[in-house]
């Protein structure tokens, strides 16, 4: 008679993907342990309270989903508030509104209407003479023409990939949001907000039930983990997970630097982007505003894009043909495995919004389950 093994499932990462499918199995009545390297649990959506501010300490993370389902479903453990993304860029001292919408366009042109504005942009798009872009800096011009790329978008875009925009692929920019509104909500989703209280509250939700081990490497224990569960879920990098035997995958990665400030409001918007080149930061975040707060301090955040190296955390991968192909490997054999699951943005190798993530986590467990019933 084989034994069963202790848990019914391992899951490696408690970041939004783990936490989920560790909820929808302890609901079905499945026994889970979830670890994680870090000494907390969250993944990068982890807020630390720093003068009464929730802060979130590997970026802003703001929700938004078209999906009523997925807003129910997150709604059902914390409370969202009813923040709206409406963020500013500073060019030189300047500020302008995002995304470009008519106020970007009367701070930039002085325009009014938006057949002033399409006609400037157009004009601008026709001057490119671009008929098929080869890289993103012509797609870009193709799009949204010279003033709009070369204030907005060039040097942000060249910090956050590490390359000039005329090396990097056009597929980056597949499109531009313009706005021919005075609107400056960021996202077109229906449902918005941030978590009162903090993401925290739910990831403490999801794993309300579930035996948790921070500060535990599936690596370092590889095989007595698994001996552990009938099943692994795992959310890490899938090179590593195989070895790298086809080589590593590339990343960008960011680093983090954050400062209490002896002020209540230090810049009046929970993000400012800096869109020049030879500001090595790509943006400013006031987390207090996240969350409406009227605390006597403030805590901002600056957010510095910097080449990966595996001591780092990968944030964004490189999807260029180079490492599509790699992962196409990976995931060749990844489809050969029988008692395990692969979720999240790096175990797939693609970036996600978080009510993406949290679909696919529950897309994947109700495929899973009703197959194993």
């Amino acid at each position: 008679m084989i034994e069963k093994k202790k848990y019914d499932y391992l899951i490696v990462g408690s970041g939004l993907y783990g936490s989920v499918f560790a909820h929808e199995a302890i609901k079905r009545g499945k026994k889970c342990l979830i670890i994680d390297k870090r000494n907390h649990v969250g993944g990068n959506v982890y807020c630390e309270k720093i003068e009464d501010i929730n802060v979130h300490k590997y970026g802003a993370h703001i929700f938004h989903t078209n999906d009523k389902d997925i807003w129910d479903y997150v709604n059902s453990f914390v409370e969202f508030n009813r923040y709206t993304n409406s963020p500013l860029a500073n060019y030189k001292g300047q500020l302008y509104n995002l995304p470009f919408n008519m106020n970007t366009f009367y701070q930039l042109w002085g325009v009014k209407t938006p057949n002033e504005a399409r006609e400037i942009i157009k004009s601008q798009i026709d001057q490119a003479l671009i008929t098929v872009p080869s890289n993103l800096q012509e797609q870009a011009l193709s799009l949204v023409g010279k003033d709009i790329y070369e204030k907005l978008i060039k040097g942000y875009t060249e910090k956050q990939w590490g390359r000039p925009a005329n090396e990097l692929p056009a597929f980056i920019i597949k499109r531009l949001p313009v706005r021919f509104t005075y609107d400056n909500n960021y996202f077109n989703d229906k449902y918005q907000g941030i978590p009162i209280g903090g993401y925290n509250k739910l990831i403490d939700g999801l794993l309300g039930d579930c035996e948790v081990k921070t500060g535990a490497d599936f690596f370092e224990n590889r095989a007595d983990w698994t001996a552990m569960a009938e099943h692994v879920i795992f959310t890490g990098n899938i090179d590593q997970f195989y070895g790298y035997q086809f080589g590593r995958l590339e990343y960008r990665s960011l680093r983090f630097e954050h400062e209490i400030v002896n002020e209540e409001n230090h810049q009046g918007n929970a993000v400012v982007n800096y869109t020049e080149r030879n500001i090595p930061y790509t943006r400013i975040i006031e987390h207090k505003h996240f969350e409406f707060g009227t605390q006597p301090k403030t805590v901002v955040t600056k957010e510095f894009p910097e080449d990966w190296t595996p001591e780092k955390e990968a944030y964004y991968p490189i999807n260029d043909k180079h490492n599509n192909a790699l992962f196409e490997k990976y995931k060749s054999l990844s489809k050969k495995e029988k008692n395990v699951i692969f979720g999240g943005r790096l175990a797939t190798y693609q970036y996600y919004d978080m009510h993406q993530i949290i679909g696919s986590a529950l897309k994947a467990t109700a495929t899973h389950f009703n197959s194993t019933n």
